[in-house]
């Protein structure tokens, strides 16, 4: 037996499920991606323990920038890749859209390793893995001249944070 008005009925409680339904999942997606990993959780001058391939943790690799694993400082936040100038490291937000423009924070006298897919880490200065040893680190100019006779090589922000590194072997 068929009642009028009972598919009429179903129709609309389909739609209110259907419309309850895309409400549930947008509010659950953009509430994930608002406590996840966004440049809005990472701030201009705080510091990372490091990257990994072209990506940034940056809940789990924020660190206090006067610790030894403070490895990069975020000197700019950019909403495209290719937005940060040529002295920083770009690194995308895991979970985001957003890039963070990074420079180093190298110790003057800490040791570090270089790998073109995870950057820079800190090591012990006698580790097989460390390719050089900050000898002096200068902040507020760019300038290879600061280096003396001690560093073999350098490393130059001339973006600001302005920041001269002077580097040499490890010590064995």
């Amino acid at each position: 037996m068929n009642f009028p008005g009972a598919r009429l009925l179903a129709r609309v409680v389909f739609a209110l499920v259907a419309v309850a339904a895309v409400v549930v999942a947008m509010v659950g997606c953009s509430s994930s991606e608002s406590s996840g990993n966004t440049a809005d959780s990472a701030k201009v001058g705080g510091c990372l323990d490091g990257i990994k391939g072209a990506t940034v943790d940056v809940q789990a690799g924020s660190v206090d920038c006067s610790s030894d694993k403070a490895v990069y400082k975020i000197a700019q936040t950019a909403d495209k890749k290719g937005a940060c100038s040529t002295d920083y490291t770009e690194a995308g937000v895991a979970g985001g859209s957003a890039f963070l423009c990074l420079v180093p924070n190298f110790k003057q006298g800490s040791c570090y390793s270089e790998n073109p897919a995870s950057g820079f880490k800190p090591v012990a200065c006698g580790a097989a893995e460390a390719t050089f040893r900050v000898v002096k680190r200068v902040d507020g100019e760019a300038d290879e001249l600061l280096c003396g006779q001690d560093a073999d090589s350098f490393r130059l922000i001339a973006a600001a944070p302005k920041a001269t590194y002077c580097l040499a072997k490890p010590k064995a």
